[in-house]
């Protein structure tokens, strides 16, 4: 498994509206792509991260390459993101935890 990495500080005059609906639109297109586990997001300021898992580089560069996304990383160089930076990176473990409802 694979995961990308976007962390980004937005440029504060982005019309949110139009990146909102760029954003879940991506969102949408990647849920649709093979090879795609999952994508979760935070902002906090004008600074937000997105990390999404893959089960391969090539469904990565898939995502990377496709049209609309394509377009959508030109309008956020042009329009949206002051900075950002992308990292991919190979999850080598993965643990969790879930509390379950114990009886006080």
């Amino acid at each position: 498994m694979f995961a990308v990495i976007f962390s980004a500080v937005l440029n504060p005059e982005a019309n949110e509206e139009d990146y909102g609906n760029t954003i879940q639109r991506m969102r949408h297109l990647a849920e649709q792509l093979d090879g795609f586990i999952s994508m979760q997001s935070v902002c906090e300021g004008e600074s937000e991260i997105t990390i999404s898992y893959w089960k391969s580089l090539d469904a990565i560069r898939e995502w990377k390459a496709n049209p609309e996304h394509q377009i959508a990383q030109a309008k956020g160089r042009k329009r949206w993101y002051k900075n950002y930076k992308v990292e991919v990176v190979e999850v080598t473990r993965s643990y969790s935890f879930t509390a379950t409802n114990h009886a006080t």
